[in-house]
């Protein structure tokens, strides 16, 4: 699909990424088009799933969530079905905010966020201690967040 993107369209991607809140004006003067070009092309890449969501990010501490966690998790057993129930355990949990499915020592590797170690561990009952296919789990606790992105560098 990236090869029937042109520049201008890599140009609507490239801002969308730093501030998906930018206006269609100012969009289409950063592309040098019109402002129905702009909506034409932004549906276009809405409806290919070029863009999944457009969200906002939050910061943590503004809500209490002043701890962030990699957590490394090796399963038992490897089954499709033992997978995709971890998968939907990971997903509906609120406090994990993503989630891997990775090749090397673990199965998934988590980012997490907790308001304490009190609230970590409540979530680690939840998460793998309730689940008898979590082989164990390995985590890491982080000093800083010094980058923080989804953004592709296109």
């Amino acid at each position: 699909m990236t090869t029937q993107l042109d520049d201008t369209d890599l140009t609507i991607l490239r801002t969308l990424q730093e501030d998906c809140k930018i206006g269609l004006e100012q969009l289409a003067h950063e592309c040098a088009l019109s402002v129905p070009s702009v909506q034409r092309r932004l549906k276009r890449l809405r409806q290919s799933k070029l863009i999944e969501k457009e969200i906002a990010v939050l910061d943590p501490t503004k809500f209490d969530y002043k701890m962030t966690f990699i957590v490394l998790v090796e399963l038992d057993r490897e089954t499709l079905q033992q997978l995709d129930l971890f998968r939907k355990r990971a997903k509906a949990e609120p406090q994990v905010q993503q989630c891997y499915y990775v090749t090397g020592d673990a199965d998934f590797i988590l980012v997490c966020c907790a308001k304490d170690m009190q609230d970590f561990e409540e979530l680690t009952h939840r998460l793998f201690f309730e689940n008898s296919n979590v082989r164990r789990f390995r985590t890491s606790v982080t000093m800083d967040r010094t980058k923080v992105s989804l953004g592709l560098p296109i």
